[in-house]
């Protein structure tokens, strides 16, 4: 019995001492494989953080921006400059012999710099308010010129002296009070809608253009018929504030034979003058000018 109990004892004991080890075993390993882990999951840290750095470096060296770092517009913004500190090509279509400037933006205030050997100028509705002597100095090939909607109300005497060439000038819708010396060889001129006055237009100012067909001086504040020219068949002159028609104006009051060949149109509505009340002012004509007759 007493060898059984100690055997019983001993065995107990061994047991418990086994059991104690392996607990302290197992506490041991666990302390040890938690230490492995903590630097391995750092590790993966500082890889992750590290692959963010070189992912956002070559996003910056290649010029690839990321959403938030996208920058607003860097093209300068649009100013209220003037168009005279452009290229006249750069603002207007420029063609063989010809330059169109028609509604230019940034406003076009002054006559452009036009390319050598031009024909063609259409400037049109611009607010160009002068022209020079310099304007077209240089461009004596110019043919036609366009200034029709500007608010051109001075032009320098002799602006359009040197073009010999100009057969056809328009500065219809402008501000004009007077008008410079035209050139001899003009085959039509306009001046509609303009403050044009008579003492503003020389009594003789198309005498010399003897080669002028069509002449306009429609709404302006005129108060006499200028001296037309024999070659002239179209003008318009009506809604101005003409009153009276000289003898001259028309026909040759020297000369009651006179007929005049070429003048088939006039119209002289929108005045005050009561046309009857001066028959032999044209006699000359083919057809009585459009008017007030009563």
């Amino acid at each position: 019995m007493g060898t059984r109990l100690r055997t019983l004892i001993y065995t107990f004991t061994f047991a418990s001492w086994v059991i104690l080890a392996s607990g302290t075993h197992y506490y041991q390993n666990s302390l040890h494989t938690n230490a492995e882990l903590r630097p391995k999951e750092t590790h993966l840290e500082t890889k992750k953080y590290k692959r963010e750095i070189a992912v956002t470096t070559n996003h910056e060296e290649s010029g690839v921006l990321l959403p938030a770092d996208t920058p607003q517009s860097t093209l300068p913004p649009a100013t209220d400059g003037d168009a005279s500190d452009l290229p006249t090509c750069l603002l207007c279509v420029c063609l063989t012999g010809s330059v169109y400037c028609e509604e230019v933006d940034p406003d076009m205030t002054s006559v452009p710099a036009l390319p050598k050997e031009t024909a063609y100028l259409y400037a049109r509705y611009n607010k160009i308010k002068k022209i020079t002597q310099k304007d077209f100095g240089d461009i004596v090939t110019l043919k036609r010129i366009d200034l029709t909607g500007n608010l051109i109300s001075e032009i320098e005497d002799g602006a359009f002296s040197k073009l010999t060439l100009l057969e056809e000038l328009t500065l219809a819708e402008n501000k004009l009070v007077k008008l410079p010396m035209l050139p001899v060889k003009l085959i039509s001129f306009n001046a509609n809608h303009n403050n044009l006055k008579t003492k503003g237009v020389k009594a003789n100012a198309f005498k010399k253009l003897t080669k002028l067909r069509n002449l306009y001086l429609a709404h302006n504040q005129l108060e006499a018929v200028p001296m037309i020219p024999e070659s002239v068949h179209i003008f318009h002159i009506q809604n101005n504030n003409i009153s009276t028609v000289n003898a001259d104006t028309f026909c040759k009051s020297n000369n009651t034979y006179y007929i005049r060949p070429n003048m088939n149109e006039i119209r002289m509505d929108g005045n005050p003058v009561n046309l009857a009340q001066y028959p032999n002012s044209f006699t000359c004509l083919h057809s009585l000018p459009v008017g007030r007759y009563q």
